[in-house]
Formats: C-alpha cells, structure tokens, sequence
C-alpha cells in the first residue's frame, strides 16, 4: 500500500448512511438460489464516500485506480444500449495470487481468475436493483477477442467461466457476458482479495452467525455453531469456504456470501463509517488500490457523479439471483446455464420487467435444499 497523506480537517457536515437486512433462509431457499457478492460491498462503500460532501478529501486517490478502455478493446461488436436510463454493470472479484494477496490463503494456482463476476442492473428510476451472480465453474462459449498486448484469441467452446480473465483478460470477461445475456454493460469494476480485506479490517471486522460448525482446511476457515466476530482474513475464509458446507462446489457456499454481504452492510451502518472522513480516507486509499473500472469511471470525480444517480437506490431492497444452472451431462464437476430459466432472466433485464420466480430457480443446487 503507498504511503497515506494525512487529511485535512473534517468538514462538519458528513455523507448519508447506507443500511442493509437480512433475509431469512427460507427466503433464500424459495426465492431461487439467491447471492451476494463480497465484490459489491466495498465498491459500494468507495462509491459512497465520494459521493458525499468530503469529497476533496479523496481527490489525490485518483492515480490508484487502473482502468480498462472497453471502447477501444471491444469496438462495436457489442449488444446495443437499452433504450432506457437503465444501468448494467460487471462486477468482478479477482483472485490474483500476486502483490498483496500472495499472504492470503488463496491457493496456489497460478495466474488470476475472476473469482466473483455479478451483474448490476439499476432499472430506469434507480429505485431497486438486481445482482445476478454467474458462477464460475459455468461452461460457456468464449468470443473471438482481442488481448490487452495484441494478440487475437479465437473463439473456443466449453470454456470455464472464470479461466476468461486469466486466458485473455477483463475486456473479454465484458465481452462474454455481453454475448450470453445480450446486455450492454454500461460499465466494468474489478476489485480484489487485499482490497477485500483491507475493508473489513479498516472497519474493525464484521459479525456473523453460523448454525454449524464450519471446518475448511483449504480455505483455513474454522468455526464453531455460534456469533463469530471475523477480521479481514477470516471474512476471505467464510465467503471463499467451499469443503465446508454443501458439496463443496462453488454452488455450495452461496448462502455464506449472503450472510456476509447482509452482515457487512448492516456493519457499515451501524458504525456510522461515512461521517468518520479520516476513517473513510483510509478505506478509499486501500480500496482505490485494488480497484479497477472502465475508463469513464476511473476517477473518484467519476465515481461521485455514478453513485449520486444511485442515491435511490436502497441496498436493503437489492435482489440478488444466481443465473439458473444445471449439471454438465458430461462433466458434473461444472454447470451450463439452465434453459429456459437463463433466457427468461436475461429478456426480463434487457426489459426493465419483472423476474418471473420461475426464473431465479435452478436445477443445480450445490447440495443445498
């Protein structure tokens, strides 16, 4: 992490709160395999805390933020823009195991991976969102596209989700998502492990309740049936544990990434974070750091003008969905998107419509009822 000036004086007047809640397991068993993602949390903080009036604190941040020219990397082979002020947004969590996260029980796979990959959708009005998380062990049809150095990748079938990023970069990852849902997204964030956990542990850790005793050798995560106070590296433990519920596929540990996405929020509100702006420079420093956009929002300018369009947008009332998927019929260890459910859930996005329930269902469960 580089160096972090000292603020200037506080300004009397602080940015709005966020909150979140709860939903109740049974909600989430009905309501069709429904996530939340690590990734979305600490954008929302980072977007927040621009947005407010202590902006001019963060101004010097800017040059922390990468960014990817998506214009000029996918040119105009892409879905057209809706013809409404709707929203899309691709979310990524990046499991590097380079700078930071190398002291992170990551694993030891080589390269980076998008570990987490949701897409945002803000209907016109800005009132609700939905998330849409692709898990990524799904077996999809990879596009021709074009390498950050250069080189052209042809188009492959039957490849895995999450090996995009590492095989031809994020602009890819854009591109595929933009083909199998015929989206247009609007914009690209990418986030990863260390700027995770440097959120959690900027604001002191986050509280969470498990009802089993939860024990994962690869994720390193152990825990007792009871209320655990985690810091930022036992928060990578929970949402990345896999061995230790379900199946042990990525479809297994969905419910913990609920939990911990409701757990955060609710953290996030009750520690009244934005109206600390020393406190709050601290977490934009570690997250700007690890943060990655599309060109049109790398700048914390960008970034503030982004998230005031959002301000009616209620994070205790985002929906989150799992894209419906079904067991590989020649390889069970991966899923395909579930037809018709995906088709419909995509149609309902590109509409601005509601999500028919039949749509959130899907038939791989991860060994969970």
């Amino acid at each position: 992490m580089s160096h972090v000036p000292t603020p200037p004086p506080t300004e009397t007047d602080a940015p709005p709160k966020s909150g979140g809640g709860r939903r109740g397991a049974e909600r989430e068993r009905t309501g069709g395999r429904r996530i939340g993602r690590k990734i979305l949390l600490g954008l929302a903080v980072l977007v927040i805390a621009a947005s407010g009036t202590g902006y001019w604190l963060y101004s010097d941040l800017d040059g922390n933020i990468k960014d990817v020219d998506l214009d000029k990397a996918l040119g105009d082979d892409r879905p057209e823009k809706l013809p409404t002020s709707g929203q899309n947004i691709l979310v990524l969590g990046s499991d590097s195991r380079a700078g930071a996260n190398a002291a992170l029980k990551t694993g030891n796979v080589s390269g980076a991976r998008s570990d987490t990959a949701l897409v945002m959708h803000i209907p016109e009005g800005r009132e609700k969102a939905v998330a849409v998380s692709i898990p990524r062990d799904t077996l999809v049809t990879r596009p021709e596209c074009t390498k950050a150095d250069g080189p052209t990748v042809p188009s492959a079938q039957r490849v895995m989700f999450n090996s995009i990023y590492s095989q031809v970069g994020s602009a890819c990852v854009v591109k595929t998502v933009e083909q199998i849902s015929g989206i247009r997204m609007d914009h690209y964030m990418e986030i990863d492990f260390a700027g995770f956990k440097g959120l959690v542990d900027a604001i002191g850790g986050v509280t969470v309740t498990v009802d089993k005793d939860i024990h994962d050798t690869s994720s390193g995560l152990d825990l007792t049936a009871g209320t655990h106070r985690l810091n930022g590296t036992q928060s990578l433990e929970f949402v990345r544990t896999r061995h230790g519920v379900g199946d042990g596929s990525d479809l297994g540990r969905i419910g913990l990434q609920q939990q911990f996405m409701t757990a955060l929020l609710s953290e996030i509100k009750k520690q009244d974070l934005l109206g600390s702006p020393a406190k709050t420079y601290g977490i934009a420093d570690s997250l700007t750091q690890a943060l990655t956009t599309d060109s049109d929002l790398a700048s914390l300018k960008a970034l503030a003008e982004f998230g005031r369009s959002m301000n009616g947008v209620d994070p205790s009332t985002m929906e989150t969905i799992m894209l419906p998927v079904a067991y590989d019929k020649v390889d069970p260890n991966r899923v395909v998107a579930a037809e018709p459910q995906a088709s419909t859930l995509w149609k309902a996005l590109r509409s601005d419509s509601a999500i028919p329930e039949s749509a959130k269902k899907s038939p791989a469960t991860g060994g969970s009822s």
